[in-house]
């Protein structure tokens, strides 16, 4: 089971390729100027389960989608459940990328992150500080948000030199639900976002 704050079920903004993104409800890093501020809360979201979530990967894949990207929120904090879905993901045939607040050594010093690891293609670790914004590509890198953030590549299913790694960065916006997803990483993230969440008087 999960706790799921949102998913996109085809998006090219979130990693390599086209990829199914789960964005999974609770958060204790609270990182300032997160972009995800109200997927902090962990008694929010929907709660799924792992034969719903395969099922939707599946239809994703049968779509042409290559991976799923898990974000948050944070997947650690839900390392079991995430981890069920990673090994489900990749039994069909999809790759797996995962971004975390908590760094790579942090990681291995958990003994409920070593599984959801070893089925791991792409980690971003990492805090967000917003006083360390990264530059947009390609003078940056692409997909992450701050400076200290570092990519790991744990298994070769993509290449730190590929060009899509430093590909310009992109935003979506899909209507879900009745509601407005924007996805992405947009010039002036934090400007849209005020924008999206401002009230009308």
């Amino acid at each position: 089971m999960l706790r799921v704050a949102t998913i996109s079920d085809d998006t090219e903004a979130e990693g390599p390729g086209r990829r199914l993104a789960l964005w999974v409800q609770g958060c204790t890093i609270r990182c300032p100027g997160c972009c995800n501020p109200e997927m902090f809360a962990t008694d929010r979201g929907t709660p799924m389960t792992r034969d719903e979530l395969v099922a939707r990967l599946d239809r994703a894949r049968a779509r042409g989608v290559e991976g799923i990207s898990v974000l948050g929120g944070e997947p650690f904090e839900q390392a079991a459940g995430v981890t069920e879905l990673a090994r489900a993901a990749k039994a069909l045939g999809l790759t797996v990328m995962v971004y975390s607040g908590y760094t790579l050594d942090e990681l291995h010093a958990r003994a409920d992150a070593a599984a959801l690891l070893a089925e791991i293609d792409l980690l971003v670790d990492g805090r967000y500080d917003r006083t360390r914004p990264e530059p947009a590509p390609p003078l940056g890198r692409r997909w992450l948000g701050s400076t200290n953030q570092t990519m790991h590549h744990l298994t070769a299913a993509y290449r730190a030199d590929d060009p899509q790694m430093r590909a310009a960065n992109t935003v979506e916006f899909h209507y879900v639900n009745g509601q407005l997803l924007v996805n992405g990483w947009p010039a002036g993230a934090d400007a849209l976002h005020a924008l999206l969440r401002k009230r009308p008087a």
